[in-house]
């Protein structure tokens, strides 16, 4: 492969490649929101080729000029004021181009397979297509079986991998045996390597940051264990209600939508092991290591392990907002899950004994992702009762990507007074530029054939063998459903979870 002039190196000596980039749902709110203007910044870095192709489908009217308007205005909203008046946007909109059809119309992909080679000025691009399912998973069989029909998924193979490829969101399924199906279809149409199961807080910088943190620091990975590590916590809050995913969020709920993906991936990345290489194969083997010994329980006790809550009106930033039973298109009696809280453990040589507790809930005072590793107390007390809280480090996901760590120090004086400290460190401040959207990394790296940050399929199906229990527990009513007012950290009973243990919630 040549390097062109205008085409930079990437990191790890990867040249941009000429491909097509088709989005199924491209009039859809996550291709405004994320994937057009995740797409639109890594061209202005000149990490997408100059001949790359970006595709829309949906069941619209337009044409490629409509099509570019589209985006313009997306753009403009998302990524800012002003966008399309920057030379990127001249020659980025010249490599945008619509296909307006049904996704049950086989007319549809039969006229996108013919049209692709027309759609770039490299030969290589058509045949190198990725695939970015933006849509529904219950049409997934649906696009899957007509994109078969049409020739769009005959395979080849290349110097820069194995082609096509297809991206599908989350969620991926809704419980073990869908999750199973789901899989059979996808690998009835691609090999693993060609399919990229997504979740966008992988990419995230602080995120891919704790595998560098805990392996390439020798202070931290030998104390990365139950001899010095009292429990962790893993948070993911949002001030937000459901919006205007009301319809599929009551039928998924916090569980199947943050618990199966964000939070196990999360927990899988900060407990693995050391990986024998820093590729996809060995660092996701280590993952499913971790997912595979996580404890199972049973389903009478579920209520002892996990915690489940709706919000109710309340204020958020001195706001009124509804209860969730209030919100459009939500059934007035529903019992979808809103919050959950849970304990897990590891039973591995490193994790035996340690509880990893997780929490998560819409409605929540502010938007906060973060893990808090705790550390246990000296043997010793010496300072007596003036000695501070435990020493936490916190990895800060999001907002303010970063890390702390807090530690005991003598407040000036005569007397021996102690406080706590921290030592802070902020992405932003340390690097002086701003932290990239996660989907940029991960939509390259889809093109770039690099599966590190994306689960596989045993890894999907794990982590909802975990909660196969909770999900029947609840269906058959073995647990009860709280209510908190919203612009609070949850139910009470959430806390209890930690009393019962001797332990409390991080204040966030």
């Amino acid at each position: 492969m040549t390097l062109l002039d205008d085409a930079p190196i990437l990191g790890g000596g990867r040249t941009p490649i000429p491909c097509t980039f088709v989005i199924f749902g491209a009039a859809g709110d996550l291709a405004k929101r994320k994937l057009l203007p995740a797409l639109y910044r890594v061209w202005q870095q000149k990490h997408l080729h100059r001949d790359t192709a970006i595709v829309g489908v949906a069941r619209r009217d337009w044409d490629d000029n409509a099509f570019r308007e589209e985006v313009a205005a997306a753009l403009e909203e998302f990524v800012g004021p002003g966008t399309t008046k920057q030379p990127e946007w001249e020659t980025f909109s010249r490599r945008l181009f619509f296909a307006g059809f049904d996704m049950t119309d086989q007319d549809g992909y039969k006229a996108l397979h013919d049209r692709l080679p027309e759609m770039s000025a490299s030969e290589d691009a058509p045949r190198r297509t990725v695939f970015y399912l933006s849509i529904p998973p219950e049409v997934f069989q649906l696009v899957l079986g007509q994109l078969d029909e049409s020739g769009l998924t005959d395979s080849t193979t290349d110097a820069c991998g194995k082609w096509p490829r297809i991206v599908v969101e989350k969620p991926f399924g809704r419980d073990l045996e869908s999750s199973i199906e789901l899989n059979k279809l996808l690998v009835g149409s691609f090999s693993e390597e060609q399919i990229y199961r997504i979740d966008h807080y992988l990419g995230k910088e602080s995120v891919q940051n704790m595998l560098v943190f805990r392996f390439g620091n020798t202070i931290y990975e030998s104390i990365w264990n139950r001899r010095y590590i009292d429990h962790m916590q893993i948070t993911v809050a949002e001030d937000l209600g459901v919006g205007t995913r009301a319809g599929t969020y009551e039928q998924m709920g916090a569980l199947r939508d943050i618990v199966q993906n964000h939070l196990i991936q999360l927990l899988a990345t900060v407990a693995m092991e050391p990986p024998s290489a820093f590729d996809s194969r060995h660092v996701r083997n280590e993952k499913i290591k971790v997912m595979e010994s996580i404890r199972k329980i049973n389903e009478e006790d579920v209520a002892e392990y996990f915690v489940r809550a709706q919000y109710t009106a309340g204020k958020i930033k001195g706001t009124d907002v509804p209860a969730y039973r209030d919100e459009d298109r939500i059934a007035p009696n529903s019992v979808t899950e809103t919050f959950v809280a849970g304990k897990f453990f590891i039973d591995t040589w490193r994790w035996s004994g340690v509880p990893f507790y997780i929490r998560t809930g819409k409605r929540l005072p502010k938007r906060i992702t973060q893990i808090d590793i705790v550390f246990k107390e000296p043997p010793m007390l010496l300072f007596g009762r003036r000695s501070p809280h435990a020493n936490v480090l916190t990895m800060r996901i999001q907002p303010d990507e970063g890390i702390s760590l807090s530690f005991a120090a003598k407040t000036p004086g005569i007397s021996l007074d102690l406080a706590t400290v921290q030592m802070d460190f902020l992405y932003s401040q340390a690097f002086r530029q701003d932290i990239g959207d996660a989907y940029e990394t991960l939509l390259l790296d889809v093109i770039q054939g690099d599966s590190m940050l994306f689960a596989r399929a045993d890894m999907h199906n794990a982590a909802w063998e975990v909660l196969v229990p909770v999900i029947r527990a609840w269906e058959d009513t073995l647990a009860p459903l709280y209510r908190y007012p919203s612009g609070t950290w949850g139910p009470e009973a959430a806390s209890d979870l930690l009393r019962q243990d001797g332990r409390e919630w991080r204040p966030l």
